[in-house]
């Protein structure tokens, strides 16, 4: 089972780009947790809100080795554990230390991650527009502090599609087992 998360900062395109990926190659995709989860609560989330979150994305993240979970040779990930890292560093300032270890022992095969060169679209969860760039520059740094594959997908549209694909393709991932 392959593994591709698909990062980047709030409005660039990372439900959007995974749903896409997901059907163009037969794959699964796994969505945000995150959105779902914030927008049910009923009230400003805390810090164990999002350390529920990272530990079902974890999960999930770790379901997806097991082959015979999905009929599929690859699996879309719609985030990971560095945003929800540097999320918790943003907020609070501090991360719970299972997550370090977590990120160590759960590398995906390729991180696509996504430019903020999307236009900036208000949804109610969403809440750094103004940083976009600036988290853009927070996951880079953590993916090369990890050592984790990634490619910058950027473009509008059929451009980021294509962008993607491109990686995904390159790195022939359908027909290395």
């Amino acid at each position: 089972m392959k593994r591709i998360v698909i990062s980047g900062p709030e409005a660039s395109g990372k439900t959007t780009l995974t749903s896409q990926l997901a059907l163009h190659y037969d794959g699964v995709p796994i969505f945000e947790y995150a959105r779902d989860y914030v927008s049910g609560l009923g009230r400003a989330y805390n810090f164990e809100d999002v350390e529920i979150i990272a530990r079902r994305q974890l999960l999930d993240f770790q379901s997806a080795k097991t082959k015979h979970k999905y009929n599929s040779k690859i699996v879309f990930f719609d985030t990971f554990l560095i945003i929800t890292k540097v999320w918790f560093q943003e907020v609070y300032g501090s991360c719970p230390i299972w997550i370090n270890s977590a990120i160590k022992n759960n590398i995906p095969d390729l991180t696509l991650l996504c430019e903020p060169d999307l236009t900036w679209t208000e949804d109610g969860v969403r809440e750094n527009g103004d940083r976009r760039d600036y988290l853009f520059n927070c996951y880079v740094e953590e993916l090369e502090y990890y050592k984790i594959k990634y490619q910058r997908v950027k473009g509008i549209g059929e451009a980021r599609l294509r962008c993607a694909k491109k990686y995904v393709d390159e790195l022939n991932l359908l027909t290395n087992e």
